[in-house]
């Protein structure tokens, strides 16, 4: 398999849903940061990737059709450069919407690691601290700073992704554009819906218990 779709939209920009409804159109796997958890070794493979290794990426994502959410967002130049065939989507939010939801789900994970967080987390955390302190240079406690580097870097995704390419995309519009981008049927039932605030917190503290 190859890639049909990067996902360069940031986290809690219905990447979750966008995964769910792009493996419903390729009949195959994406990969979201989610993925990291049933994958352990990838963390390493992501670290390597942020420090400036080189990285297989072909190999990484020999399985998979798609990859959406972060840390692969953070890496949409140098996947798009290695799947040339592929459409980038750019999944969008309001980013005041956007930083309510990033403020209360993602980033206090991602400032603090739990002290009840099973080892495995450790590297976890680890990689995604180091990926966000080169790849989204944020005060992640201030609203504006986020939203700044938030629309900073889909203004880069805008400038530099041929229009050809490009999808940009927001939960709201549903199957159409993501099937004619892919010149795919219109599936016969909903656009998904999931990873609520609500159901990320949940996930989130049946993880940190060491839970499943």
């Amino acid at each position: 398999m190859t890639l049909r779709v990067i996902g360069a939209g940031l986290g809690r920009t219905g990447t979750l849903s966008l995964k769910h409804a792009l493996e419903r159109l390729l009949g195959g796997p994406c990969y979201h940061m989610m993925e990291l958890f049933g994958r352990p070794d990838d963390v390493a493979v992501w670290h390597a990737a942020v420090r400036g290794e080189a990285v297989d990426w072909p190999e990484l994502f020999a399985d998979y059709r798609a990859c959406v959410d972060w840390p692969g967002a953070s890496f949409w130049p140098e996947l798009a450069r290695a799947f040339p065939d592929a459409l980038v989507v750019l999944s969008v939010r309001d980013p005041e919407s956007w930083w309510q939801s990033a403020s209360e789900t993602i980033f206090p994970r991602i400032r603090e690691l739990p002290a009840e967080a099973p080892p495995p987390f450790h590297a976890w955390h680890a990689m995604v601290g180091e990926l966000f302190a080169t790849r989204f240079p944020a005060d992640l406690l201030d609203a504006g700073s986020s939203i700044a580097a938030f629309e900073a870097h889909n203004a880069r995704v805008r400038r530099e992704v041929p229009a050809s390419r490009l999808l940009e995309f927001r939960a709201a519009d549903g199957w159409g554009p993501l099937c004619e981008g892919l010149d795919l049927p219109v599936p016969d039932e909903p656009y998904p819906r999931a990873n609520t605030r609500e159901e990320f917190l949940d996930r989130a503290a049946s993880r940190a218990g060491g839970r499943s």
